[in-house]
């Protein structure tokens, strides 16, 4: 019987390691263990052998890699046949993928073209009687669904900041082998025309970020966004919002926390004139506390709240505002 083995997909990111990559390869490493098997690691990109020796002492047994100047930005045909190449070649147990945006397009072309299972958004890995089994939130974050697949390999991409990162070990070191992708330039049916930065927002990013401030639209309109902004400056958080914002473009369309926006998993996570529709509690249910400011007793938020504060904003957020900038000193 094969030796067992766990491949992780890393996204080069500028200035080393992403957290989601260090998540991806500390679930990945937990997994091998579990299997008694290595874990591997899949470098893609352009100018990404320099972070072989970090791939290494982050956890990887074997690492991978595919530098090509074709796979310098994310281009779905390319990277998905680059991908199943490697997979196909390496013939790993378990695949484990970001479920980033480039992740979520992906993993699920990778399964198709693999015939494979692939369960998505993953907040918890085990191996159970030699089996892995999968766990993501469904039905709105309402239930807990557990997933095996008969297939192999098995597909998983994780939910960020739902795994525990791995720790740096120093001196430890990987085997490094190459793999150059055979790329049919007449396959490729899309092309990279324009990339658009997003705005910087002044503070830490919001799918990364430990505490959060959101707000929905009971703030009223867009001239009451500040007291937002103003809370989430005194605690150094960042910003998020409900679609039904984003949609009537009081904030850009970036900052939706939501099933169909960004799915977070802070520390704190603090609503302001949020209701709690499903949608937008899908995108919150790694959220470790969540605090709710909302002027209706019975809004569906309170359910999903740590804590609870019914009452109005206006009066609400300057005092909390002030009182922590008193406590931080600022």
């Amino acid at each position: 019987m094969a030796t067992a083995s766990v491949l992780v997909l890393l996204e080069p990111a500028e200035g080393g390691l992403s957290p989601m990559n260090l998540e991806l390869l500390g679930a990945g490493r937990a997994l091998a263990d579990q299997l008694g098997g290595e874990l591997l690691a899949l470098l893609a990109g352009e100018g990404v052998a320099k972070l072989v020796d970090d791939a290494g002492a982050y956890g990887a047994d074997r690492v991978v890699v595919m530098d090509d100047p074709r796979l310098r930005t994310y281009v779905g045909d390319v990277f998905v046949t680059a991908v199943e190449q490697a997979v196909r070649q390496l013939s790993p147990t378990v695949v484990l993928i970001g479920h980033t945006a480039s992740g979520r397009e992906l993993a699920p072309r990778l399964a198709a073209r693999l015939e494979a299972g692939l369960t998505t958004d993953c907040t918890a890995l085990r191996v159970q009687d030699g089996v892995v089994v999968m766990t993501k939130p469904v039905y709105g974050g309402n239930a807990i669904a557990e997933y095996t697949h008969s297939t192999t390999p098995q597909l998983a991409t994780l939910r960020p900041r739902a795994f525990d990162p791995a720790q740096r070990q120093e001196g430890r070191q990987a085997r490094v082998e190459t793999l150059a992708p055979s790329i049919d330039e007449a396959q490729v049916k899309t092309r990279l025309l324009e990339t658009v930065q997003a705005a910087p927002t002044g503070g830490p990013r919001l799918r990364d970020a430990k505490i959060v401030v959101s707000g929905g639209r009971g703030l009223g309109g867009p001239e009451n966004w500040h007291y937002v902004e103003e809370l989430a400056e005194a605690l150094g958080a960042a910003v998020g919002a409900t679609r039904a914002v984003t949609d009537a473009g009081w904030v850009p369309p970036s900052l939706q926390v939501g099933l169909t926006g960004v799915t977070i998993t802070p520390d704190l996570y603090i609503t302001v004139g949020i209701s709690g529709a499903v949608q937008h509690i899908a995108g919150v249910t790694g959220a470790k506390n969540i605090v709710a400011i909302n002027r209706d007793p019975d809004a569906n938020i309170f359910r999903h709240a740590r804590f609870g504060v019914v009452g109005d904003y206006k009066q609400i957020l300057p005092a909390l505002t002030a009182k922590i900038r008193e406590l931080r000193g600022s």
